[in-house]
């Protein structure tokens, strides 16, 4: 049987943990075809963000027209856009009606702390979105205060959608970023931040929380890439919204749990995408 066709438009994890790579994996592991157009291209590993050098807006347009024009995207993803004049070319492409069941991952902040995009050029999209998956960090720099506790998540959720897109997900998962690492006796238990991991879903009625376990570990390097990655697979196999959400959070931490144990890197490592470990 052919195989649905997801596309995500982002940047190059030289890394492998995230961005483009990160996304094709999930692609290829939830059984799609996985097409991809380039924003920026950027030097990094576990530990740090490089360099980034971000491509012209008429490349990222004509590698979004050269997929369109071959193969039928069901889905397609954004994460790191990087300029202002590149987020104007993806949203032309949207309100054009060129760019189906748009997920937008707001990548603005790498796990590592390097800022990749600015806020303005992901309010282009939000118009135009069928789900966005800001982190707590993200929705915070959207709605212009700090967003930390399951309330704040909530009321900022609630805050991005009125822009525009018909789900919003705001992701408690990044409170992990500075769990400690693999072999740490400090990582049982779920460390600092508790047992769960919560998620505030904007679903067009009000605001649900999603509540699962939380996967104590350093290596969550592509997390937010992974999520949305797996939220416009879902989609593009005919799943509803909020079933493709609940998938992709069950994935994402399978794929946490998978990678705990990992050694790859001096930083946050990546994830288990395939579920190499069993």
């Amino acid at each position: 049987m052919t195989p649905p066709v997801a596309l995500t438009i982002a940047g190059s994890d030289s890394g492998g943990g995230a961005g483009i790579q990160a996304d094709l994996k999930v692609f290829a592991a939830l059984g799609l075809f996985g097409t991809s157009v380039l924003t920026a291209v950027t030097a990094q590993n576990t530990r740090e963000v490089r360099d980034v050098l971000p491509l012209p807006a008429r490349i990222v347009t004509g590698q979004i027209e050269a997929v369109l024009a071959d193969l039928p995207v069901a889905a397609v993803k954004t994460g790191m856009l990087g300029t202002e004049a590149v987020a104007d070319a993806v949203a032309a492409q949207a309100r054009a009606g060129l760019l189906p069941n748009l997920v937008v991952d707001p990548v603005l902040v790498s796990t590592s702390g390097h800022r990749l995009s600015v806020v303005a050029a992901v309010e282009r999209l939000l118009p135009y979105a069928l789900v966005v998956t800001p982190n707590r960090e993200e929705a915070g720099a959207i709605v212009g205060r700090p967003v930390d506790t399951p309330d704040e998540m909530a009321r900022a959720a609630a805050e991005i959608a009125a822009g525009g897109p018909a789900y919003v997900v705001v992701t408690g998962g990044d409170a992990d970023r500075d769990a400690p690492g693999p072999g740490d006796p400090t990582a049982a238990g779920g460390g600092r931040h508790g047992a769960e991991a919560v998620d505030a879903f904007w679903t067009g009625s009000g605001v649900t929380l999603l509540r699962g376990p939380r996967v104590a570990t350093g290596n969550t390097h592509g997390t937010g890439c992974s999520f949305s990655a797996a939220i416009a697979a879902r989609v593009a196999l005919g799943d509803e919204v909020p079933a493709a959400v609940r998938f992709a959070k069950e994935y994402v931490a399978r794929a946490l749990a998978g990678s705990r144990e990992w050694v790859l890197g001096g930083g946050h490592g990546p994830l288990d995408h395939f579920h190499w470990s069993g």
